[in-house]
């Protein structure tokens, strides 16, 4: 294979860990770290929502939001997302990686910001201008995740690659945890100031209208990293891969790959024509990429929605199952500040105990075990998990296992991401053709988005307790989060089984992992395999 490689991609697949994979890393993980803290920073938020602009003078309980807003604001980024994913994911094989980065840069910033502003003061200017920019931020996010995944695997050497793209995805953590984080210190400094009592001692000061601003600074924030990143992003050079693969441009990814490497490279443009004979040029929408690539586009999509659909719906629903175990009070017995602070708390205990050192394992684990190993195991001990919290779950509702509950909770989440959640990024960017590689990732990741449309929107009713004293009100009877819980555990069981459609690509360059270059004699199709 080395002798039908080019030189620029072979020293990019030899290469020893330097400086600039460090680089690239962070430069795209900022991206990824933004993408998720704007992502998960909203389920913070939506109970203080509820009692700004929902409440109902003289009930016993604070306000909360109508079901039908809550879906919209909990899941229209994520609808932008699936969106973003398709059109960016095809533009960044039309036009290159690098350009596109930085517009779906720019969109992060701009929506991050314009989603603390809003035009008028009634409930509905604020949720509806709201939710238009929500969209739009998802959109910028939704591009971020092809990109981002498709220039990683493109920069890194093959012996590390699952390692580099792994850390970047890892950054979704540290956002998510960071969002909590930001959640305790701004919520914090408002009680310190305001000392607001709780519902049932007083009604109207529990919630004083400058709480207002407590929800608008944290999804701000949001365009902090990736501001502070866009200059770095933009002096990253286009990947070698499409430049020369795509753009036909052998000697411009020699020079920028000679730099980036500080090593001569030599440009072979002859070698470079004599391979793209040998290269298959059929399109997405031809019977032949359906032959070579259908089963593993089925793999990575299947896979990523059903993924999403528990990751998404145990996020956005964690706080009532907080609620449910007694580990938040009642929100009649707290403040709207208090009540912020409270749930913050809860996503940073989790976070930084099963959600972070999921993505930090697949990190050190996953050029050892192998994507496919890891991605199995994930799944399969996400069921277990569920349904041990499912089965037994009015016994978890007792105060003396309350503990065991957090426990139990956060280590599904632990595999959720030392497993599915970090794989099933990885794999996509790097068992698809150069040509189509950030196209097929927007199309395994859009189809991720619909999975968590799916556990977002669909969970919201379905989670809810038949019991109508256990719900809040004006939301119908659903299956409860007992049966909620059992249902994910069959989906992450079906996630396992379409697993054996991805190939492993451990110790593979990615032309030998996505069958992209052949021996000049050898016109054999890339089986898939484990």
């Amino acid at each position: 294979m080395a002798s039908n490689q080019l030189q620029v991609l072979n020293a990019l697949d030899v290469a020893k860990t330097q400086w600039y994979h460090f680089t690239a890393i962070v430069i795209a993980g900022m991206g990824f770290f933004t993408d998720s803290y704007d992502l998960f920073s909203i389920s913070i938020v939506t109970k203080l929502l509820g009692r700004l602009y929902y409440q109902v003078p003289g009930t016993p309980k604070p306000g909360v939001l109508p079901i039908n807003v809550n879906v919209s604001v909990s899941g229209i980024a994520l609808c932008g997302a699936f969106a973003g994913q398709l059109f960016f994911g095809w533009l960044g094989d039309k036009l290159g990686r690098k350009k596109v980065y930085g517009i779906t840069l720019i969109m992060m910033v701009i929506y991050s910001l314009a989603s603390g502003f809003s035009f008028g003061h009634s409930a509905k200017a604020v949720i509806s201008t709201l939710c238009f920019f929500r969209f739009w931020l998802g959109f910028g996010i939704g591009g971020d995740y092809p990109l981002s995944a498709t220039i990683m695997s493109e920069y890194a050497n093959k012996k590390t690659r699952g390692a580099f793209i792994a850390a970047v995805f890892a950054m979704q953590g540290v956002g998510i945890l960071v969002g909590g984080i930001v959640g305790l210190i701004v919520s914090a400094g408002f009680e310190s100031h305001y000392h607001s009592p709780s519902y049932k001692e007083d009604p109207v000061l529990s919630c004083p209208p400058n709480a207002d601003y407590i929800w608008r600074t944290i999804l701000m924030f949001g365009a902090v990293p990736a501001g502070l990143t866009y200059y770095w992003r933009m002096q990253m050079p286009e990947t070698a891969r499409y430049t020369a693969l795509i753009s036909k441009n052998a000697k411009k990814a020699a020079e920028d790959m000679s730099k980036v490497l500080q090593v001569d490279i030599i440009a072979e443009p002859e070698k470079l024509e004599q391979l793209d004979t040998q290269r298959q040029n059929f399109g997405l929408f031809s019977w032949e990429f359906v032959r070579i690539y259908g089963l593993r586009l089925l793999g990575t999509c299947s896979t990523w929605f059903l993924l999403d659909i528990a990751f998404y719906s145990q996020n956005l629903f964690q706080k009532d199952l907080f609620s449910s175990v007694g580990w938040l009070p009642p929100a009649q017995n707290m403040s709207a500040i208090r009540e912020v602070y409270k749930v913050a708390r809860a996503q940073t205990l989790i976070a930084l105990c099963g959600t972070v050192p999921g993505y930090w394992f697949t990190v050190a684990f996953i050029d050892i075990i192998g994507r496919f190993w890891i991605q199995l195991m994930g799944f399969i001990m996400m069921s277990t998990f569920m349904l041990a919290l499912g089965i037994p779950y009015h016994h978890w509702q007792k105060r003396a296992h309350r503990i065991g509950f957090i426990i139990m909770y956060a280590l599904t989440f632990f595999f959720a991401n030392f497993g599915p959640n970090s794989t099933t990024f990885i794999v996509p960017a790097e068992i698809f053709p150069a040509r189509l590689r950030s196209t097929c990732h927007g199309i395994s990741a859009a189809t991720g988005r619909l999975g968590a449309i799916v556990g977002t929107f669909g969970f919201l009713y379905i989670s809810q307790e038949k019991d109508p004293k256990q719900r809040d009100a004006g939301y119908p009877s659903g299956i409860g989060k007992k049966d909620s819980l059992i249902l994910l555990a069959g989906l992450n069981f079906i996630g396992a089984i379409f697993t054996l459609l991805v190939p492993e690509t451990k110790g593979k360059t990615l032309e030998e992992a996505s069958g992209e270059v052949m021996d000049l004699d050898d016109h054999e199709v890339p089986r898939n395999s484990a």
